[in-house]
């Protein structure tokens, strides 16, 4: 099975530093196939014949005692992916890709929250929960948005990682090979 990892909070800033180079040969320790990395901010391709709850687990075990950094992993198949991208439920309206987030959640948002999430008066900004994904477009980019702070996981009860449409386009290209 072909997977995409998404690293949590690795390399804000400087805090919680991880190094890319490290990870990869981490990938090949663990016995995965085809991995390699993209960018600074912790993602990761794969192949492996175990499911993605083995993967997972392993692979926080593994970044956590072997590189010293304790952070969630979230994961997706291949065609979980390709079905994120196929979705883009707000295409008609995306100017600047790297201004359009999915946040990829630990698990589906409850009925009334995704819903609560969805009516929240965030104009200019667009916000759309599927499944275990939200798609947030911040037109007038995200430094003063009010949809960010609805986005926590404080707020939303669930853990979740952001990433912008343009790293999430090409780590499913990636993953395609």
């Amino acid at each position: 099975m072909r997977y995409v990892a998404f690293l949590r909070g690795v390399n804000l800033a400087r805090q919680r530093r991880l190094d890319m180079k490290a990870l990869a040969r981490l990938l090949d320790d663990l016995g995965y196939e085809d991995s390699k990395t993209f960018l600074q901010s912790g993602n990761a391709v794969l192949t492996s014949p175990k499911s993605a709850a083995q993967v997972k687990r392993e692979l926080e075990r593994g970044i956590a005692s072997e590189l010293g950094l304790e952070t969630e992993v979230f994961l997706r198949a291949k065609a979980q992916l390709a079905k994120v991208v196929a979705a883009n439920p707000l295409e008609h309206v995306v100017e600047k890709p790297s201004w359009y987030q999915v946040s990829f959640l630990a698990s589906k948002l409850p009925a009334k929250a995704a819903r609560e999430l969805e009516q929240a008066d965030v104009a200019p900004e667009q916000v759309v929960v599927l499944g275990r994904e939200i798609y947030a477009w911040y037109p007038s980019g995200m430094q003063r948005s009010g949809l960010t702070q609805l986005l926590t996981e404080r707020k939303l009860g669930i853990s979740s990682t952001a990433r912008n449409w343009n790293t999430v386009t090409k780590l499913l290209a990636l993953a395609q090979g």
